[in-house]
């Protein structure tokens, strides 16, 4: 299996997987032109691994800022997780934010509502 490693620009977050360890990283602002096609090998590494691999996979986002187009994406990910955990497969989501950020908090605090797998928010 390919991993990503996507380097941030100034509207798009770095984007890290490592299929060994099970983790997917988020990290930046993410507003990008053309959200499917930066997302899009995301969600389909995401649905690819949870396919070859009954390993966990944990989700670590760093996101200070998300446009509509982005918050989308995050929830089609979100989505995957959730159907794997319904089959008992071992997913997580942790989201950092930086105190000072409410709004990212409160964002990820919605996320978190809507999710039956384990999520952390975590305010640095």
């Amino acid at each position: 299996m390919n991993d990503l490693n996507i380097p941030a620009t100034q509207s798009t977050p770095a984007i890290e997987t490592d299929a060994s360890r099970g983790v997917l990283v988020l990290r930046g602002d993410s507003y990008p032109e053309n959200s499917f096609e930066l997302f899009g090998p995301v969600i389909q590494w995401v649905d690819d691994y949870l396919a070859a691999s009954q390993s966990p996979l944990a989700l670590s986002l760093e996101l200070q800022y998300l446009n509509t187009s982005s918050v989308k994406a995050v929830m089609d990910i979100f989505d995957l997780l959730e159907a794997a955990h319904a089959q008992d497969r071992p997913v997580s989501v942790t989201w950092y934010y930086d105190a000072r950020n409410e709004r990212v908090g409160e964002l990820a605090e919605e996320f978190k509502e809507d999710c039956s797998f384990p999520f952390d928010v975590v305010s640095r």
